[in-house]
């Protein structure tokens, strides 16, 4: 991965940010709650279902619980207490990645536009972005509700393009999970991994214009597009 010189195809014309993993540390926080609820509630889910529910929205593993914990299981009680403990973890643990700002700035700087599309809802996004005083940092937000079927399809990336109004095929998308890599590249966009909990596997990897470590590497790659690209 460092072996090469990693360059962008071309200048983006928006980016496109995952949020959960991604501009936040919440995956890490999500999962502590997972555990905490199954341990609290005397509901012990498998390990690695609580792993399969990173970067899938609750209705998505709601269904998914039931389907492996049978009917019976008390799953509305169970996301509550998830909530609940992701809620207190986050209003004292709530972390920004490193590189959010800085790459924000270069995003400024180079007057490029960019959005959110996540699979959290619009008060979640508030919320973590009020945090962190991120809000007017984006100029579109796209979560839960906003599209017709959740990532991996591809609508929350093209639902991001249209509000930009830019071709989804011009756009940079950012991602930290895997069926969010699924669809960003189903949209057609040139797309970059940031592993978060998750490393690549190599269908992931075939998806994936590149894979780098942190969002202050993304910066360097538009900066040095953007100087190579100025009379493009």
């Amino acid at each position: 991965m460092h072996g090469q010189t990693m360059t962008l195809p071309h200048i983006p014309a928006a980016v496109i940010f995952d949020m959960d993993g991604l501009i936040f540390d919440t995956e890490a926080l999500y999962q502590q709650a997972f555990l905490a609820a199954s341990g609290a509630e005397g509901l012990n889910l498998p390990i690695t279902l609580i792993q399969g529910t990173i970067g899938v929205p609750w209705a998505s593993n709601r269904l998914l619980i039931l389907e492996q914990m049978g009917p019976d299981f008390p799953v509305d009680q169970y996301g509550e207490a998830v909530m609940a403990h992701f809620t207190a973890l986050a209003a004292s643990e709530l972390q920004l990645k490193p590189g959010v700002l800085e790459l924000l700035d270069v995003l400024d700087q180079l007057e490029l536009p960019r959005g959110i599309a996540t699979s959290s809802s619009h008060s979640t996004v508030r919320s973590h972005l009020s945090a962190h005083g991120l809000e007017g940092r984006f100029d579109a937000v796209i979560a839960y509700g906003d599209y017709a079927a959740s990532k991996p399809m591809p609508d929350p990336f093209l639902t991001a393009a249209k509000r930009l109004g830019v071709n989804p095929a011009l756009c940079l998308a950012l991602e930290d999970s895997h069926n969010g890599v699924r669809s960003a590249s189903a949209a057609g966009m040139m797309t970059f991994m940031v592993p978060d909990l998750l490393h690549p596997t190599p269908e992931i990897q075939s998806l994936c214009t590149g894979i780098v470590s942190d969002l202050n590497a993304v910066c360097e790659l538009i900066l040095a597009a953007s100087a190579d690209g100025t009379l493009a």
